[in-house]
């Protein structure tokens, strides 16, 4: 493992006083061929105070919990690494944070890791020599993309069956059948979890899977699916063959956020913008079991759901709500999820008008046309095996066309404003407000493009008014 400079001097100190491991998430990553940032070591051997004396001359030491037995160590140029005692764990009461921890520095390396959660996690490595301590088989697992418990302490924390959700889609593992049949066994317990943790789960899931459906899958075969009723509802919900071969609702929003983490635009976009995409294609088809019903269209009976654009953004708010994320977060992608059929009144080859971009790009606000457009490529390109090119070209004439009024990243800004009305002698008051919105209607209609056009349409509509304003 190619450790930073300032690690392997910490690590050469810690071992004249002890027996360091780098362990966790490090060693994974590490070997499934990823950039290991996380640097977690345990030293067996060692009192908590002479581990603590080792360090101190490395940089600032932050004490986590001497109950816990972890120091954090700050370097010189912001780097962070936790050393800690081997320890055991006893469960003491319920939820994630019901448990005694009883530091044990000579506990043996398969017992220190037999209270992590799976084997890919429960895996060492010394660091000065490189080889692997595996004593639960963590990298026959990592190699067949397995995620599989460790022991049966498994079931004393229910939140390991959200990190089994959140892994699963990070890097594209299955479940093992008796890690799934555990997590069956405790889905009564997703209650005892602080919605923070709930959270910090799906939040991972959102910016960092790699296949989502994999997450997703996950909650089926564990029972937890239920925890979440929007999603839940998805399965069994019909969609018509003709439109959608690939099956129900669930499995279409499957292949749609499969679908989302190939595109560039969500594969190099930060997190907040991975995070809310994530979640509108998620939400974009909560509306679909409420309104779906088998109907005339077109003079044949198909399966159709009108209006579940509209009737998802309510239900991607209160979804979003529970799980505790942020408030910046549900009303955007309520608007995405309302607006995901923006196309589909346009057929190829005809093109939108100035107006109809102004107004869509108005009504996604805070949200964009370049984030809606990534929802609505995931959507088409989740019906295989349906082509998804005539619908993509729709898409691209929609995002051009947004560039070209340069409307692709933000909304239409009003270009009359209060100012203007005060400059032609009159004195504010509530009398603007229609006035403005009307100019503001007009603006996105297109009857200006500039200032001295609104300000020209201003005095032509005052003019024009039964009675002047004051």
């Amino acid at each position: 493992m190619n450790l930073p400079a300032d690690l392997r001097a910490i690590l050469e100190a810690v071992r004249r006083v002890g027996r360091p491991r780098l362990v966790g998430g490090g060693v994974r990553d590490w070997l499934l061929g990823r950039d290991a940032k996380d640097f977690d070591v345990e030293v067996a051997g060692v009192d908590f105070e002479t581990l603590q004396r080792a360090l101190a001359p490395f940089g600032a030491t932050d004490i986590i919990g001497r109950s816990f037995g972890v120091i954090k160590v700050r370097g010189p140029r912001g780097a962070e690494y936790d050393f800690s005692l081997p320890r055991r764990e006893s469960k003491t009461g319920a939820g994630h944070r019901g448990f005694a921890v009883q530091p044990e520095p000579n506990l043996s390396d398969a017992d220190a890791a037999a209270r992590r959660d799976f084997t890919i996690n429960a895996i060492a490595c010394d660091p000065f020599t490189g080889a692997l301590i595996d004593p639960h088989g963590g990298e026959r697992d990592l190699r067949a993309g397995i995620l599989r418990h460790t022991s049966a302490a498994f079931t004393e924390d229910p939140l390991r069956v959200l990190r089994a959700f959140q892994f699963a889609a990070r890097f594209d593992f299955s479940l093992a059948p008796e890690t799934a049949a555990l997590c069956r066994s405790i889905a009564g317990t997703f209650p005892e979890l602080p919605v923070e943790r709930v959270w910090a789960e799906w939040d991972k899931w959102a910016t960092k899977a790699a296949k989502p459906s994999r997450g997703l899958d996950v909650l089926e075969q564990t029972g937890w699916l239920a925890h979440f009723p929007e999603l839940a509802a998805l399965r069994g919900t019909p969609q018509d063959p003709a439109w959608h071969p690939e099956g129900d609702v669930f499995t279409h929003t499957q292949l749609c956020l499969d679908a989302l983490v190939t595109e560039p635009g969500w594969r190099d976009a930060p997190p907040a913008t991975r995070r809310l995409l994530s979640f509108a294609v998620l939400a974009h088809d909560f509306g679909k079991p409420s309104t779906t019903v088998f109907a005339d269209k077109r003079g044949a009976m198909h399966w159709i759901s009108p209006g579940h654009d509209s009737a998802g953004g309510p239900l991607a708010l209160a979804f979003l709500s529970r799980l505790g994320a942020p408030h910046d977060l549900p009303p955007v992608v309520a608007q995405l999820v309302l607006c995901h059929h923006a196309h589909q009144n346009t057929q190829p080859g005809d093109g939108y008008t100035d107006a109809q971009i102004r107004r869509l790009a108005r009504r996604l606000a805070p949200a964009t046309i370049n984030e809606l457009a990534l929802v609505m490529i995931a959507d088409a390109c989740g019906r295989p095996p349906v082509d998804p090119a005539p619908t993509l070209a729709l898409i691209g004439e929609m995002r051009a066309h947004s560039q070209r009024l340069a409307l692709g990243a933000s909304a239409p800004r009003p270009l009359l404003l209060g100012r203007h009305l005060v400059q032609l002698g009159h004195a504010p008051g509530p009398p603007f407000k229609p006035v403005l919105d009307a100019a503001f209607e007009a603006q996105l209609d297109g009857a200006f493009t500039d200032e001295v056009g609104a300000v020209a349409w201003l005095e032509n509509y005052l003019r024009a008014l039964p009675s002047d304003l004051p």
